[in-house]
């Protein structure tokens, strides 16, 4: 069996060779076009790993008469940029430099300010590739001298397909033929999360450790299973992928769509983030359900702690409630008028506390009486326990920041008020 990586082995040469990202590869399409064009830009490829950005940028650099230098922001420092940067108009890189810096997203801003000089006068192209969104990861300098190609994970088709082509060379190369189960590439490129890179490592265990009798080399899908287990997802605590998924569960409940939020919910839970999955349910509950199912938070409080205390995979049980209930409850967004309140706040408008409402020396110190000096009318002394006075500042008498809800428990409340009020005020 050959040592290099599989992965490795088939690597395109050729832009008609890169598996998918057919958005912006392929005949007419813009990225091919550049670099047939032979005048290559500064780029930057965003998207998660495995797909192909490392395989494109190798294929450029093939493409251009430039020195290729690669450096991978995780172990590259400020030294290693000024040693590329050293080469350049020099015998090593008479045409100056194609630096290809992997997960530029590891480099702080002082870094990445190092190249920008040298971006400008040419003697540098940068092609830089991130698995984060770059309008955040890379400095803005270095953004709008760049032009940003997102990519995209790959189609298990797509997966299936690189996969046939390398069980094709594995057997040319070590003079063997493959027996395997229908279900495998298929089970191989389901496990592999758009990854192509991941099935590739998984094909290549199964042919290193298959049974070879008479010529014919056996793996099983059973194998596949087991090799390529729980590498389905991609998730990144730190990472958008991370944000991505709270942001589709919190729109799944939103939308009122039970079955979109257990499935963001099974994201989180399979990669063991039962933390984050609580914090945003009990957002949730505040923000999307609030007064139109009051109860709702005390619930999902109770579920969340629930969850912690059990932990995975019982954990999932109360979760899940949690989360069929807010997807199912009635929806209220009115808590949101506190942000209007703060807005007021922020933009000075605030203005002297009624004196009617000034804290009395005694407070605390026995029941109010009906009426002190500063004019407080105490609403528990009065039928309904409501009485009207003043209690916005004078400069925002008026203001109006809570508008009910249409729902039942925000119209019976409205319904209960205007009848207090209106009996008090005739």
């Amino acid at each position: 069996m050959n040592n290099v990586p599989l992965a490795e082995l088939l690597r395109p040469h050729d832009l008609s060779e890169v598996v998918g990202q057919s958005h912006i590869l392929g005949p007419g399409k813009l990225l091919t076009k550049i670099v047939d064009g032979g005048r290559v830009p500064n780029l930057i490829f965003y998207g998660p790993s495995g797909i192909g950005k490392t395989t494109v940028a190798n294929i450029i650099a093939d493409k251009t008469n430039r020195a290729f230098r690669k450096l991978n922001a995780t172990t590259a420092g400020t030294a290693d940029i000024k040693d590329v940067i050293a080469q350049r108009d020099t015998l090593l890189a008479p045409n100056g430099v194609l630096l290809y810096l992997d997960e530029i997203q590891y480099f702080n801003k002082k870094q990445q300010q190092t190249l920008l000089e040298y971006i400008e006068d040419g003697s540098i192209t940068l092609i830089a590739s991130t698995t984060e969104n770059p309008f955040f990861a890379v400095y803005n300098a270095i953004l709008s001298r760049s032009t940003v190609f997102e990519f995209k994970p790959l189609t298990h088709g797509d997966i299936e397909r690189a996969l046939k082509r390398a069980i094709g060379i594995l057997e040319s190369q070590n003079n063997l033929t493959a027996n395997y189960d229908a279900d495998l590439l298929q089970k191989l490129s389901r496990n592999s999360g758009g990854d192509c890179r991941k099935a590739l490592n998984a094909l290549d265990i199964l042919f290193s450790t298959g049974t070879i009798d008479g010529g014919v080399i056996t793996f099983s899908s059973g194998d596949a299973e087991l090799v390529s287990q729980r590498s389905a997802m991609r998730y990144d605590r730190d990472g958008d992928e991370h944000y991505d998924v709270l942001s589709a569960l919190q729109k799944s409940i939103r939308g009122s769509d039970p079955d979109a939020a257990l499935h963001y919910l099974a994201r989180l839970l399979e990669a063991g983030d039962i933390l984050s999955a609580c914090r945003r349910l009990l957002v949730i509950a505040a923000e999307d359900i609030g007064l139109a199912y009051p109860q709702a938070i005390a619930i999902v409080k109770a579920c969340c702690d629930a969850a912690r205390e059990l932990g995975l995979p019982e954990a999932q049980l109360p979760l899940a409630e949690a989360v069929l209930l807010l997807a199912t409850a009635p929806k209220s967004n009115n808590t949101w008028a506190i942000a209007e309140a703060r807005d007021d706040i922020r933009h000075g408008k605030a203005g002297s506390v009624p004196r009617n409402l000034q804290n009395v020396h005694a407070d605390g110190a026995e029941k109010p009486k009906k009426a002190d000096m500063r004019g407080y009318l105490y609403p528990h002394d009065f039928p309904g326990h409501w009485v009207e006075q003043q209690y916005l500042p004078d400069e925002l008498v008026g203001t109006k920041y809570y508008e009910p809800g249409d729902n039942k428990n925000e119209q019976a409340a409205v319904k209960y008020w205007r009848s207090i009020k209106n009996e008090n005020i005739n």
